[in-house]
This record gives C-alpha cells, sequence and structure tokens, in this order.
C-alpha cells in the first residue's frame, strides 16, 4: 500500500509538498519528481531563467494564510495543508506533486531503525518544506532589496549548488524563515527581520567564492553568517562587504565539531527561536574556548559509543543532524528539538553515554515530525490527557505519540549496549522498553487515530514486540514493569479525572 492518496473516507493521507529531493551520491530520485539542477545528466543545462529550484515554487493560496498557518502550528507543521505547484508542471497538466510514502517505508520508519528510504524520506521533506517557507518569505517581502539579495543567492548557486544549499537548509534558517514570515503578516508587533536575508546570501556568496559587493548593517557590533560565524566590525554603522570580507575583517567562526559535518552552533541570533516566545528550553550564551573543548571531548566520546554499539544509529545522526545547539544553564531538560530548525537538536554538556542517548533520543523527533508533514497519523486535538511514564504532567496524543517513538529508539539502543557489555545498560533497556510497552496499547486504543497512524503504532508495537528475541538476564524486564505499575498508580492518584485515560 502506498500513502499518497485521499481515502474514500476522505481521510488524509498526504501532505502536497514541493517533492524536490536533495540528490546525493547513489540516491536516485522518488518517482515522478524532476531532478533539480544540481542532479541533471552529465554536460546537460538547466533551462534559461530557471535559477535555484526553489524559485521555481510557488504556494496556492494567500501569503498571509501561510502566516496564520505558522501562528496555529506554535512552530509545528506550518503550512502543511497548501497546495504547492512546481511550475512548468511535474505531473500531466501541471498538477500538484505529492511524496508517495508506501507502507514499507512507513513501517521502516515506525520501527525508528534506520534506513536509507526513511532517511531520503525525512531528507527530501525537510527540504521541500523549507523551500517552499523560503519562496513564502520572498513573495511576502516589500521592496527591491529582498529581489536582490536573492539575485546574489542564484549567482552563488549557479558556481556552487551544494554550499548554497547547506546555507538554506541550515537549521537556523529555518528559525527565521517561520519568524519572518509571521512578522510579515502580523497587524502588530515587532517588524521581519528582512536583513537576514542579506546574511544568507552573503554567506553563501562567500562559501561560493564569487565575486560580490553588499552592504549590511551589524547588529550589537557583530553581524552573523549562517554556516560561517561572526564578523565583528571595527567601526560602527553599515558594512561594506566584497568577497575578501571573511578573510580581512575578525572572525568568529562557527566551531566544527569532531568526526563530521555537525556543528556546534553557539554563535546564530536564530539557532533558537526568539526570546519573546514562550520556551521550555533556552540555548546557552557564546562558549568559551574551554567550553568548547568540553563539547569536543564529550561529542567524540558519545560518537565511539555510538558506533561501536549502534552503527547504524550513528551513521543516522552524521546524516541527519547539522548542528547542536548547547542549552543553557538552569535546564533540567537533557535535550530538545525544533521543528522549525530540522536538522538540529538543542542539548545541555553531559557524559558521553548520556549524550549519546540524547541523541538517539532526539533525532526521533526530527524523523518524526518530517513523516507528520507528508502524512495525517492522528486527528486529536492537544488537550492534555494522557499518561506518560517519562512525564509527570499529562500528554496530549501529539506529544504521547513523540514520546513513545523516542523511547522505542532508545530501548532499542540500550538493548544493543547491553549486548556489547554496556554497564548498567540492560537496566535501562527494561525500564525504557516497560515504558513503552505500557503506553502502546493506549495509542492504539484512541479513536483519533488515522489508518496511516494505526499502521504506524502498530509497526512500532511489532518493533518493540522483536525486543522479546534478546531478552535482558534474570528478572529485570518483570522488575521494571512492576515499578512502573506503581508509578502508574501514584499518577492515576494525582490525576483521578484522568484515570479512565489510562485504561485499554
Amino acid at each position: 500500500m502506498t500513502h499518497h492518496t485521499r481515502s474514500a473516507d476522505a481521510e488524509p493521507r498526504s501532505r502536497a509538498v514541493p517533492a524536490i529531493p536533495d540528490p546525493r551520491p547513489g540516491d536516485s530520485p522518488p518517482d515522478g519528481v524532476p531532478l533539480p539542477e544540481q542532479a541533471l545528466p552529465e554536460g546537460a543545462a538547466p533551462s534559461p531563467g530557471q535559477g535555484l529550484p526553489w524559485a521555481r515554487v510557488r504556494a496556492q493560496g494567500r501569503p498571509e494564510d501561510w502566516a496564520r498557518a505558522v501562528d496555529r502550528g506554535q512552530g509545528r507543521g506550518q503550512g502543511r495543508d497548501q497546495g504547492v505547484a512546481l511550475e512548468g508542471g511535474a505531473e500531466p497538466g501541471g498538477g500538484l506533486v505529492r511524496f508517495a510514502v508506501s507502507s514499507h517505508t512507513l513501517r521502516a520508519l515506525a520501527s525508528t531503525e534506520p534506513s536509507a528510504e526513511g532517511t531520503r524520506l525525512v531528507r527530501d521533506v525537510r527540504r521541500s518544506k523549507r523551500l517552499l517557507l523560503l519562496r513564502a518569505v520572498l513573495d511576502a517581502a516589500p521592496g527591491a532589496e529582498a529581489a536582490e539579495r536573492w539575485a546574489l543567492l542564484e549567482e552563488a548557486e549557479r558556481q556552487d549548488p551544494e554550499a548554497v544549499r547547506d546555507v538554506l537548509h541550515y537549521p537556523a534558517t529555518g528559525v527565521w524563515a517561520e519568524e519572518t514570515l509571521r512578522r510579515l503578516h502580523a497587524p502588530q508587533g515587532p517588524p521581519p527581520d528582512l536583513a537576514h536575508l542579506g546574511a544568507l546570501a552573503v554567506a553563501a556568496a562567500l562559501r561560493a567564492g564569487i565575486g560580490f559587493k553588499a552592504t549590511l548593517r551589524p547588529v550589537g557590533g557583530r553581524l552573523a553568517l549562517p554556516t560561517l560565524g561572526l564578523l565583528r566590525p571595527d567601526r560602527p554603522g553599515p558594512l561594506a562587504l566584497t568577497e575578501r570580507s571573511w578573510d580581512s575583517c575578525a572572525t568568529l567562526p562557527l566551531h566544527a565539531l569532531p568526526g563530521g559535518r555537525t556543528a556546534l552552533d553557539d554563535l546564530d541570533p536564530y539557532r533558537a527561536p526568539p526570546a519573546a516566545h514562550p520556551a521550555p528550553v533556552r540555548p546557552a550564551r557564546r562558549l568559551t574556548p574551554k567550553g568548547h573543548k568540553r563539547w569536543d571531548t564529550q561529542w567524540s566520546g558519545a560518537l565511539t559509543l555510538l558506533e561501536r554499539y549502534d552503527s547504524a544509529r550513528a551513521d543516522e545522526i552524521g546524516r541527519l543532524l547539522r548542528t547542536v545547539v548547547p542549552l543553557g544553564g538552569g535546564t533540567r531538560s537533557s535535550g530538545a528539538t525544533l521543528p522549525a530548525a530540522a536538522g538540529s537538536v538543542l542539548a545541555r554538556a553531559q557524559a558521553p553515554p548520556a549524550l549519546a542517548a540524547t541523541l538517539v533520543h532526539e533525532v526521533q523527533h526530527g524523523k518524526l515530525a518530517a513523516l507528520a508533514d507528508v502524512l495525517t497519523l492522528h486527528t486529536a486535538d492537544r488537550t492534555p490527557r494522557l499518561w506518560a511514564p517519562w512525564r509527570s504532567d499529562p500528554r496530549p496524543l501529539e506529544g504521547l505519540l513523540h514520546g513513545a517513538y523516542a523511547h522505542l529508539a532508545l530501548a532499542g539502543y540500550w538493548q544493543r549496549a547491553a549486548l556489547y557489555g554496556a554497564r548498567g545498560a540492560w537496566a535501562q533497556h527494561a525500564r525504557v522498553r516497560a515504558q513503552v510497552a505500557a503506553v502502546l496499547p493506549v495509542l492504539r486504543a484512541q479513536p483519533q487515530l488515522t489508518v496511516t497512524g494505526r499502521e504506524f503504532v502498530d509497526g512500532m508495537a511489532a518493533a518493540e514486540r522483536t525486543m522479546d528475541e534478546l531478552p535482558p538476564p534474570g528478572d529485570q524486564h518483570a522488575t521494571a514493569r512492576r515499578a512502573l505499575e506503581r508509578e502508574r498508580r501514584a499518577w492515576c492518584e494525582a490525576h483521578p479525572e484522568l484515570a479512565a485515560f489510562v485504561q485499554v
């Protein structure tokens, strides 16, 4: 079965978003989706005026509808139900292009186990959503300056498509784009930061190595250039920039973590939502060299453990995680994921075993958020009424599904770690698996699950059952279940009005 059309009972099975794949060596595009310029056969050239792939994407509906979608989503799934067309007609007659998610891919993602098709879908959805969001910002931006910045991006793209793609799909760029679109259509409030579009264009031009001239105004004596870092001019006022500026000005480069392309971002002003938005977590301020060294050590240790215990998850994290944003002090959370910043995880400094588990956990949230952008898994509201064993407060269906999904991956990770002899791993596995096993029947019983959502939860349950093949020694699993039952009874006593929602 392939999830790409509406069923007879009008259940939404997919979201129409621009299916523009992010090609990598050895990858093939989804059926029926045209390749972008970067993936044209050798020797072929794009048609005159094609420009960036995202310059050919247009949103169906008014920009203000997108702004309202951002507000309704509160940072999740913005604009998911808007139609998007590719000019020139990606389908006969120029119809909508849809992602097709087969049952095989759906169940592969439901298991939380890394797979080539699952990773490809997540990356493609993220890329398409970002392109659409950027196009909506440009359509809503007034004046000629935005068009000039866009033209510089196109020029840089002709020289180095990969560099421009990295700038535009950098996690912090998504936070800026959502906030800018919201402000562009807000009747009151702060003005949109359209100057940051210039910073994106300059960063892309610098990385592409093209000649250019641009003038930008630093904020607080600093100019943030996504994927590069900060420029620190020696005088206030507008800053004239050229292709030599990064080498001739004082700079503070973005810190690259060891062993891959993941960066530790403690510089970008949009690495997390602006302070005006309420949030349970906040990013740390700029770290000292000692703080960077501490992160290097902990990151290297976490990667070593992931590669030793679960090399497939280590590879998945490398493919899906572009930045880690250090969490500020005072937060009790070990990690967090912001859907607007796809490809980023907020995490606090912690010992390598805990950091490895945090990365496994948080990357699952990003995967499920991408899937929910193209498939409707449930129709529930956000009323918190369900018990989540890993939290003390009631959760809505969306939150419980996300939590169960992330903890299912953790149970699998700890099981593999235990088989390698990691100290305390069997106890961690037994505890987390017991939590997941307790909530899966509750999820399955929710009437708001769609047919697709039920298939997804069934896939999660099947993955949980396969863990029986390698049980923990002794009675650790039974002990974990008994402890969890005591916690459940205590939670029901504290929330008697919700006790009925705990029973299946």
